[in-house]
């Protein structure tokens, strides 16, 4: 059963990923019910469009493992009412305790419901860089999920992760090892990995994507991110992908939609520079091979300008 469910969400990626697509659980704050990725392994998967009052600021995927002994979540959601609406998802499946909450980054939808999570007294676990994020921007962050979600921002407050590591966090619960890893530099600082070797599956976080475009900010080093995904992330040989953003896949297709688009990016920007090309010009860099990525319109021409920015000085 669980590979039909699967693969009829892997069939689904290419028709389903869109911007357009109106909420689809709306008795929810959920964007979309969680599907079991693989036994044990539950993703609600946000929408590929950037957070709005209508999804609620679930435009990440927001996922969770249920061991013999206690629950792992993946990433804190963007309020405390999304962190609760997921939280009676999950006591839907099992009657098991939320027993630690795992940031994937320090970023609003990732952090901002720890504050439903700690008042229940769960712990939560984030790299030292993201916790770093939190604590520096953790108000400016808050106030910007506050001007789209309005009312939906109710009692939320930046709360940071009371659990820091630096290479790797080892849970051994119910039977199952479950690996929180920062494997290097990649989309944004403190980037976290969740490995369970025995299942095969990695919930990536933001160094993989497939459905949507790749975002880079401006401390983005994108040559730092493909040797981190080419190296120790694609050498976990992981079966199973649930990626920062977009359905549950494989390594095939987020190397695809994150590193080959990242080198294509890099080797047009390479090619204009040493034609002696200026910022303006980089803006218009051909990337119509990636047109059919979500977000394409709101993030091309800002990659290519930051990527410019990070090359002529490299």
């Amino acid at each position: 059963m669980f590979r039909t469910a699967f693969a009829m969400v892997f069939a689904g990626t290419a028709a389903f990923a869109s911007e357009d697509i109106a909420d689809k659980y709306p008795q929810s704050e959920l964007y979309d019910k969680p599907v079991q990725v693989i036994p044990g392994v539950y993703s609600a998967i946000g929408a590929t469009a950037p957070p709005t009052y209508e999804n609620a600021g679930h435009n990440n995927n927001l996922s969770f493992i249920v061991t013999g002994d206690g629950v792992v979540v993946i990433n804190g959601g963007a309020s405390v009412r999304l962190a609760a609406a997921l939280h009676e998802e999950i006591k839907a499946v099992t009657d098991q305790p939320v027993k630690l909450v795992i940031n994937e980054n320090g970023q609003g939808h990732a952090m901002l419901g720890n504050a439903y999570w700690t008042d229940l007294g769960v712990d939560v676990l984030a790299h030292a860089d993201a916790i770093h994020e939190m604590v520096e921007r953790g108000d400016f962050i808050l106030q910007g999920m506050q001007r789209y979600n309005k009312d939906k921002a109710e009692g939320t407050r930046a709360v940071p992760a009371n659990l820091s590591f630096d290479d790797r966090y080892v849970i051994e619960m119910g039977g199952l090892t479950i690996e929180a890893l920062h494997l290097g530099p990649a989309h944004d600082p403190g980037d976290v990995q969740v490995w369970i070797p025995s299942k095969g599956i990695v919930i990536a976080g933001d160094i993989a994507f497939h459905e949507r475009m790749p975002p880079i900010f401006p401390e983005t080093d994108t040559s730092a991110w493909i040797e981190t995904f080419e190296g120790p992330f694609a050498g976990l040989g992981a079966t199973y992908v649930i990626p920062g953003h977009g359905h549950p896949t494989n390594m095939a297709m987020v190397t695809m939609g994150t590193v080959d688009y990242l080198h294509d990016l890099r080797e047009k920007i390479g090619a204009h520079i040493d034609a002696g090309g200026d910022l303006a010009g980089a803006y218009y860099v051909d990337q119509d091979r990636w047109k059919h990525l979500d977000t394409f319109e709101e993030l091309a021409t800002k990659n290519a300008g930051r990527v410019f920015e990070q090359m002529e000085w490299e």
